[in-house]
């Protein structure tokens, strides 16, 4: 894969270079068309999924042996930064860091899938299935493609999420927060601020209340966040604000503390009795929990880190090293299905959706190889329980 970098630093760039942001349904239906080329190139058989609102999800099918394991390489195509980003964040390598919107998060890992894929296959067919699967929204919760992704894992015997390795040491995601949003309207009464002000309730007033009564909520040291992160309301500076709005980011390791936070979200009350208050959402990702099954996936891919080598003659891999992070992915989907999930098998770098984004020119082999081992490990059956 060494000899490789090159060429995976050129798909790198021209991939990077096709900006799509989430819901730019034509950006990002040129850069599927241009990744499903490339896949096809080297056996792949494609399938575009039409999703209403957004740009296509891309299958591609690499069938192995009757009976075989079935594995699904997951992913996604769009990216957070809006179009025209190019401008001010170009494609850059410099001191052996390949910056640009996306390149880290996440289409390094479509490329290292790419290469990986490519060099097993030019050892002869697979001996397992394996399917890719990258999809348009993720970035926005993937309100579209989550019924595709829950389908198509229920006939995987494993996962492998092609998001970022966890901190520049490259590690991988055993477990990731849940995800819930919430927002809660508040409702006063409007009132001349100058004339009418003590007939006035403030939403706005109100809204403050209950901001501090959701921050109490919060145990980060228990990993359960609860963050308002928009507030608007309010019409007019001389009008007592009829109306407010919160919008809540929920964050949490396990489906209890889930349960107990939105049960604390649903007993809010006013503080001030004229004021009234509406709740709405909920969980979009379950916590993506450290189960034996994900451990199993885990414990296979660090024996084929260590069978890497590093260099020419030398037979010494790496140790790869695991972690908890708190932003939730499509990995947290499918191991909430009980499929085994392993994620953060993606490009090493750092800056996820920031303007300092980038990954290690060096690592792309490493991280290709590693992936083509950890598949050719799974086709025997090795981690796997069969379902």
């Amino acid at each position: 894969m060494q000899t490789e970098q090159k060429a995976m630093t050129a798909t790198l760039a021209r991939y990077v270079e096709m900006e799509s942001p989430s819901g730019a349904a034509e950006p990002i239906a040129t850069l599927v068309s241009a990744i499903a080329k490339d896949f096809s190139a080297i056996g792949g058989q494609v399938r575009l999924h039409r999703l209403k609102d957004h740009g296509p999800a891309l299958q591609v099918d690499f069938p192995g042996p009757r009976r075989s394991p079935r594995l699904l390489l997951l992913g996604h195509v769009d990216t957070v930064y809006p179009l025209g980003t190019l401008r001010t964040m170009p494609w850059r390598e410099k001191t052996g860091k390949l910056s640009g919107p996306g390149v880290f998060d996440m289409k390094a890992g479509i490329v290292q899938a790419l290469f990986a894929l490519r060099a097993l296959l030019a050892e002869g067919p697979l001996r397992c299935s394996v399917r890719l699967f990258l999809v348009p929204d993720e970035e926005i919760g993937s309100p579209a493609s989550q019924p595709l992704t829950e389908k198509l894992a229920m006939k995987a015997d494993a996962v492998l999420v092609l998001e970022p390795a966890a901190g520049v040491e490259g590690a991988c995601k055993t477990s990731r927060k849940g995800v819930g949003r919430y927002t809660l309207r508040v409702t006063g009464r409007a009132s001349h601020a100058g004339l009418d002000f003590e007939r006035g309730a403030s939403a706005i007033v109100e809204a403050a209340h209950q901001v501090e009564a959701i921050h109490a909520l919060c145990q980060p040291e228990k990993g359960l966040t609860l963050n308002p992160g928009l507030i608007t309301g309010g019409t007019r500076p001389n009008v007592v604000a009829e109306q407010a709005e919160i919008v809540v980011d929920l964050r949490f390791f396990s489906a209890a503390q889930a349960k107990r936070a939105d049960a604390a979200l649903h007993r809010l009350r006013p503080h001030d009795p004229r004021c009234s208050l509406e709740l709405t959402g909920g969980v979009e990702r379950w916590a993506f929990e450290r189960s034996p099954a994900t451990v199993r996936l885990y414990r296979v891919a660090q024996k084929a880190a260590r069978g890497i080598g590093v260099g020419v003659g030398v037979g010494a891999g790496f140790e790869l090293a695991e972690k908890a992070v708190g932003g939730g992915s499509d990995g947290n989907l499918t191991a909430a299905l009980g499929i085994p999930t392993l994620d953060g098998l993606g490009g090493v770098g750092d800056g996820a959706h920031a303007p300092h984004e980038f990954v290690f020119a060096r690592e792309l082999p490493r991280r290709a190889a590693l992936l083509a081992g950890l598949i050719s490990a799974l086709a025997t059956g090795e981690g796997l329980v069969r379902g």
